[in-house]
């Protein structure tokens, strides 16, 4: 088949992205595909032209990628680096060698990969994609949203409140909560923005922080104890994984640097415990719609007290990505979890042409 791995992008993730994207497309290529690795941003050449044939130069043209550096990217600098200079979030000749595969591998992270928008524009355009649909990505990118999904539908989460920026609380007190607590943007991912709070000093500049990203924030309860991820493919539960970072907590730095953090899988848990954070993973890809892939990020504190974080709806497939070690635990290895991620996505496409018709 002929494959586009869309990466790059616009978000504080882009440079996880290009991580997660390189991978992917070493691995389809391992299982005989024909792989351009391309960034939405930057498209291929500086304008539009004709694209014929480029799959047979897939490996040629597809983007070159290094390291995760320890830093989120500069994206006005990514901006400004675009030599057309367009406002358009597709670079040159992006959207027609979509058009021209079989699939599209989105393997964008964060703003504008997972939050819906490219879902819906590929739906219009008619292209095939990996992935939930455009709903369900937006409602899991927005933790607000989702959070209050979760907990309609009997999934535990954190105590905490949502504010804009027009309605910011610089009052520790007001928020109802105690310290610690939890300060992070409401669409973003990676942990770029988020601050672990113990002192009234540090929830203002928290604040000036997460703002500096997005119009809306969440502050949270912090919640003391272990933490644990659980993929969730076509609604079956993968085993649970623990991540112990060395030092800190699972930041940016931890999240992307080599023995940053230990990850266990099958975590070392209780069964009834494993069973009931599986069974929240599946309820939440449920809840949302995600019917492709997903991972969910658990707490479990002292008294075996479970709290639901967030969902990804395309989580990293980097070297030391979470969903790839759970897969591994069941006999999926990264390029056969690769396929089986593009084979539900064409069997998707395969049922609604054949409701259509």
């Amino acid at each position: 088949m002929d494959i586009v791995v869309l990466a790059g992008g616009l978000s504080t993730e882009r440079d996880v992205s290009f991580q997660t994207g390189d991978k992917v497309s070493r691995a389809l290529r391992e299982k005989g595909h024909r792989v351009i690795l391309l960034d939405v941003f930057m498209g291929y050449g500086e304008c539009e032209q004709d694209v014929s044939g480029l799959f047979e130069r897939s490996q040629e043209v597809s983007v070159s990628v290094s390291g995760i550096p320890e830093i989120a990217p500069d994206i006005e600098k990514v901006r400004r680096s675009r030599k057309d200079q367009s406002g358009c979030f597709f670079g040159p000749n992006v959207i027609a060698l979509c058009r021209m595969a079989d699939v599209v591998f989105i393997a964008l992270h964060g703003e504008n990969g997972e939050n819906g928008k490219l879902q819906a524009a590929f739906d219009l355009f008619d292209i095939c994609y990996t992935g939930s649909d455009y709903l369900g990505s937006a409602i899991a990118m927005n933790k607000k949203l989702a959070k209050q999904m979760f907990q309609a539908a009997g999934v535990p989460c954190p105590k905490g409140i949502a504010m804009k920026r027009e309605e910011r609380v610089d009052d520790f007190a007001a928020t109802g909560l105690t310290l610690p607590c939890v300060v992070k943007p409401c669409c973003g991912g990676s942990s770029v923005g988020i601050s672990l709070v113990r002192d009234e000093a540090a929830y203002g500049r928290a604040l000036d922080e997460a703002f500096a990203l997005e119009e809306q924030v969440l502050v949270e309860e912090y919640v003391d104890g272990r933490e644990f991820s659980v993929g969730v493919i076509e609604g079956r539960a993968l085993p649970v994984i623990e991540i112990a970072p060395v030092e800190g907590f699972y930041d940016y730095k931890n999240k992307y640097k080599a023995g940053g953090a230990v990850e266990t899988c099958p975590a070392d848990l209780p069964e009834e415990i494993s069973g009931q954070m599986q069974h929240y993973a599946q309820k939440v890809a449920e809840v949302l719609g995600l019917d492709t892939y997903s991972r969910t990020d658990f707490l479990l504190n002292g008294r075996n007290e479970i709290f639901c974080l967030e969902t990804n709806t395309v989580p990293g497939m980097t070297d030391t990505s979470l969903l790839p070690q759970e897969a591994a635990v069941v006999g999926m290895d990264f390029p056969s979890l690769c396929q089986r991620i593009v084979d539900i996505a064409l069997a998707k496409r395969a049922r609604e042409t054949q409701t259509q018709s």
